[in-house]
Order: structure tokens, then C-alpha cells, then sequence
């Protein structure tokens, strides 16, 4: 009788770690008499219905993998439960290849598109899905991160202070947009790492004005810089907060581009020169002389080689993904409980408004918000009171009177 058959795929963009999902996953198989491959591009040529490139996981091949970034697999976007037909095409496809177990590393998508193939497959194929993203947005328990955070951010961190470093040369203000479609936690974890002045995140704003709202936030952190005696710095922004971009805005400068799943490909968003713009212009408004740079941070976090936390915690859960579906799991989401690997409920985990794994956002009311905001130069309240607020509108062109009325 032969083996069964374990194959790993990769969905949707890459984070730190990937490589220690599927080597600790080939390694744990082999150790059970289970035969590992890798199904390369992700879900796109099980989608396509035609042949389907693998790669037999040989112990040798996976056994330092951890080490690297990137994925030895590759990875892609493609939604394979974006229409019957396709989803059916999946499902034959693995048939084909005579899969039995299935473990799906991504995100949000990657997991919704692994549920959908297991209930397709009705049992016959055992499913689960690795979550993985730099964005930490995923509702795992304990407050456990998202593989690929931990080391996305100290890169991010390692960027910043080195732009802190050239702000301080220079005189300058750096405006840097970082990753996250719908948390803020990257963009202040980046800048509690590195000690920037400010974050903006959009957990903070209201969802209509986000952008007219950062650009005012940014510059009144920019005159309060100032009048502590600081004529630089750096602003690190979530690029979340470009759902406060209209459409229209959007369209006039060809940026409505959508990925497989429908989202609007943020990256593309030019959020950095819109921000630098209208930063430049308001502080033109008040007779504040600034140069003010965007920078996005982004891509050059996501294929990093994994610190040690990652490399530790993802080839638990490659490991934990394997004995998990020999002991019969599928339609579940492998996660860390309790310093276990263990199959989640996803019924526990989806909001029932979307069908999609819930949300995790930043909770602006926490201690661990509220410590991190108190090392921020911004505005408060406290602002807006005497002597202060004199002291603030003396390095614009306002009167007292006129400052209050333009930022408080």
C-alpha cells in the first residue's frame, strides 16, 4: 500500500517564516510514513485545471529552510473558491494527484479558500490552514501574533532608524507608509521598535476624512516638534487609513486596481505623496518651512530572513499542522494555545457579518495603546491651553486664537 500523500502550498503575499511551515511540516510527515510535496504558485494551477507543477519534500531539501526567507514554493493570489467551477476544478485537481491531507500557509483569503476546499472535498481530503501575515490582523488566541510580524517589524524598525538617523542630519520630516489593509499594528509596532515620534494607525480615525485627518494630525506633530526645539522626524502611518481616499480619487489617478479577492491593491495607492502633499501644502497654509519625504515600507519586509521567535514559532506550527490532520482535523486553522500547536475552531473565529475570519485590530483603549501614544509628540488637549498654545502658535503665522481654530 503506498504512502499517503501531503501536499503544501502558499497563498497570498509572503511573511517571514514560511520556509520553517514547510520544512518542519515535510520533516513531521516523514516521521508518520506520509509523503510530502510541494504544490508550487499556490492555489493557480489547481484553479487552472491543467497540470499541476509539484516538488517531492525530501528530508535533505527541507532540513535548513528555516533559516531562509521567502517560500520555496512560491506563492500567489489566486482565489480558488472565487466561483463554482473553480472551486470544483481545485478539488479534482488534488484528486488527481492523489492528495490526501492538505495544509494551506496564508492569511485571511489562503484560509477561506482552504475551508471552501475542504467542504467541497467532504472528507476525502483532510484540509487546514497555517495563518500567516506581517499585518498581525488575524484573531488568534491568547493575543499570540501572526507568524512573520515579529521579525516584519524589527526590519521595519531597523528602516526607521536609520531615516530617524537622516532626518536628524538633514532637518527633515520623513512621512513612511507601512503595510496593514485593516490594523494599525505593524505601523506602531515599527514605530515604538525604533522610536519614532509618531504613528498614525486607523483604528484612531473615524472611517469618512481619514486622509484630511492624518495630514492634519502629522502637522500639528510637526509645530509641536518644533516648538520643543526638533525640526525633524519621521510619521509612520498605516496604510489602512487610504479607505479615506474616495473613489474618485482613486480613478483620476488610476488606482483602482483589485486584487483576485476584490481588495484594492493598497500598495498601489499612492497614500505616500498624497500625505506629502497635502503636509507641504498645509503647512505652506500656516508659514511652516519644512521639507517633508514619503517612503513606503512595505515589500522589503515580507521575504526577510525570520528572526529566531519566527523560526521557533513556525516550525511548531508546520509540525503541529501535520499531527493535527492525522488525527483527523480539516476545515480548521492551526494556531498556538496555551504554547501548544492545536486546531482552532474556525466557527469561533468568523464573523458571521462577512463569512471571514474576524478582524484583529489595535484596541486604542488598552494600557498598551495608551503607553505607546504617551511617547508621541502630537497634539492633545493639554495643547490647547495657556502658556502653551501660545507657545505652539508661534512657530506658525496664526494667533493663539486662530491655532486653536485650525487644529483643536
Amino acid at each position: 500500500m503506498s504512502e499517503p500523500l501531503l501536499a503544501i502550498l502558499v497563498g497570498g503575499g509572503p511573511a517571514p517564516g514560511i520556509n520553517g511551515v514547510i520544512g518542519a511540516a515535510a520533516l513531521e510527515a516523514l516521521r508518520c510514513g506520509v509523503r510530502p510535496i510541494g504544490i508550487y504558485d499556490g492555489y493557480r494551477h489547481l484553479a487552472n485545471g491543467g497540470d499541476v507543477p509539484v516538488v517531492e519534500l525530501a528530508a535533505s531539501d527541507v532540513a535548513t529552510i528555516h533559516l531562509t526567507g521567502g517560500s520555496i514554493l512560491r506563492t500567489s493570489r489566486t482565489n480558488p473558491a472565487r466561483d463554482e467551477a473553480t472551486l470544483q476544478r481545485c478539488v479534482d485537481a488534488l484528486a488527481r494527484l492523489e492528495v490526501r491531507y492538505l495544509i494551506c500557509i496564508g492569511g485571511d483569503d489562503t484560509t477561506y479558500g482552504a475551508t471552501r476546499i475542504a467542504e467541497r472535498a467532504q472528507g476525502r481530503i483532510g484540509v487546514v490552514s497555517v495563518p500567516k501575515t506581517i499585518d498581525n490582523d488575524l484573531p488568534l488566541p491568547e493575543h499570540v501574533p501572526t507568524f512573520g510580524y515579529e521579525t516584519a517589524r524589527a526590519v521595519g524598525a531597523g528602516i526607521v532608524e536609520t531615516l530617524l538617523e537622516d532626518a536628524r542630519t538633514t532637518g527633515r520630516w520623513y512621512l513612511c507608509v507601512s503595510m496593514g489593509r485593516t490594523s494599525g499594528a505593524l505601523a506602531l509596532g515599527i514605530t515604538l521598535g525604533a522610536g519614532a515620534p509618531l504613528a498614525v494607525i486607523p483604528e484612531e480615525l473615524p472611517a469618512g476624512g481619514r486622509i484630511a485627518r492624518t495630514i492634519d494630525i502629522i502637522t500639528g506633530a510637526i509645530v509641536k516638534s518644533r516648538a520643543e526645539g526638533r525640526n525633524h522626524g519621521v510619521a509612520v502611518v498605516g496604510e489602512g487609513i487610504a479607505e479615506g481616499v474616495s473613489a474618485d480619487e482613486l480613478a483620476q489617478s488610476g488606482q483602482l486596481a483589485t486584487d483576485t479577492y476584490g481588495h484594492i491593491r493598497l500598495a498601489d495607492v499612492p497614500i505616500g505623496a498624497i500625505l506629502r502633499d497635502g503636509v507641504r501644502a498645509r503647512l505652506a497654509e500656516i508659514g511652516v518651512a519644512c521639507d517633508v519625504v514619503s517612503k513606503d515600507i512595505g515589500y522589503e519586509l515580507r521575504c526577510a530572513k525570520p528572526l529566531a521567535f519566527d523560526v521557533e514559532y513556525t516550525r511548531a506550527l508546520g509540525a503541529g499542522a501535520v499531527r493535527a490532520l492525522l488525527a483527523g482535523a480539516s476545515g480548521s486553522l492551526i494556531g498556538l494555545a496555551g504554547g501548544r500547536a492545536m486546531p482552532l475552531d474556525l466557527a469561533t473565529l468568523i464573523d458571521p457579518a462577512t463569512g471571514r475570519l474576524r478582524v484583529r485590530r489595535v484596541d486604542i483603549a488598552s494600557d498598551a495603546y495608551r503607553s505607546a501614544r504617551a511617547t508621541m509628540t502630537r497634539l492633545e488637549a493639554d495643547d490647547f491651553a495657556e502658556p502653551q498654545l501660545s507657545r505652539l502658535a508661534d512657530q506658525t503665522t496664526l494667533d493663539a486664537a486662530g491655532f486653536r481654530a485650525a487644529f483643536a
